[in-house]
């Protein structure tokens, strides 16, 4: 069914693929960003996910057009702005959804491991900006979306320093991005997700307990709700933040974790 308080805005989804069966946060983000009527151009580092991405959406009616991105190469991220510029004559929301967890603590990283975490969550956003805010600067308007994670405020329970810096970065990175922005019409937040049940947590959690089962019990236990939240209530949240209802709303790091940011123990 399709809405439309996105109708024809043009948005900018990394990592709109998905790293296994199911919803993870980007793919869920820019089927709901369709779903409001919105242009949705879904990029992702394999082409193959951003394509299943794509189906779904023209499958509902939507209009969506896939493409393949690293986010860690300048080069791709100027060329990949540039033809949806030259295509489009706008980009109205960047949704930055690309994420990297590496387990271990100093240690136990090389620097090189480090840097990837960096790069992958954080750097790749500040390139996505680049490239995107002077197009926002011209419109005079632009909504930009980071998502970051719990992790980036308090300790997850998950031995990943990177990932816990990298994301604390991408916070602050948007606070900064909000208030430089504000008088130009731009709005920036982040979106914190807690415990999801998203095809990564298979991919790069699940290592971190006996078995897939009981990484499912214990995350969902550890939420004051008693259950893991989805890519869709990432999404819902993202919608919401790109819409003209929430046009005073900037410089959020809003937690999207079932209270469990909330919970003093």
């Amino acid at each position: 069914m399709q809405n439309s308080r996105l109708k024809d805005r043009v948005v900018l989804v990394f990592g709109a693929g998905s790293v296994g069966p199911g919803w993870g946060n980007g793919k869920a983000s820019a089927v709901a960003y369709a779903r409001e009527g919105a242009i949705v151009i879904c990029v992702d580092v394999k082409l193959e996910a951003a394509a299943e991405t794509v189906g779904i959406i023209a499958g509902e009616g939507g209009r969506a057009e896939g493409h393949a991105c690293d986010v860690t190469r300048e080069v791709e991220i100027a060329a990949l702005v540039a033809d949806v510029f030259a295509r489009h004559g706008r980009i109205d929301i960047l949704h930055n959804n690309v994420g990297f967890a590496k387990m271990g603590g100093p240690p136990d990283l090389t620097e090189a491991e480090w840097q990837l975490t960096l790069d992958l969550n954080v750097t790749g956003a500040f390139l996505a900006c680049r490239h995107v805010i002077p197009i926002m600067q011209k419109q005079k308007r632009g909504v930009i979306t980071n998502i970051s994670s719990i992790a980036a405020i308090r300790y997850t329970g998950y031995p990943y320093a990177a990932y816990y810096a990298a994301k604390g970065a991408v916070n602050q990175f948007t606070v900064g991005l909000a208030v430089q922005y504000a008088p130009e019409g731009i709005r920036a937040n982040a979106i914190m997700p807690g415990m999801m049940d998203t095809p990564l947590i298979y991919q790069q959690i699940s290592g971190q307990y006996k078995s897939q089962e009981e990484m499912v019990r214990a995350r969902a236990a550890a939420t004051p709700m008693g259950r893991m939240g989805t890519g869709w209530d990432i999404a819902h949240a993202a919608v919401f933040l790109a819409t003209d209802e929430a046009g005073y709303i900037s410089g959020v790091c809003l937690p999207v974790d079932g209270a469990l940011t909330a919970r003093c123990v």
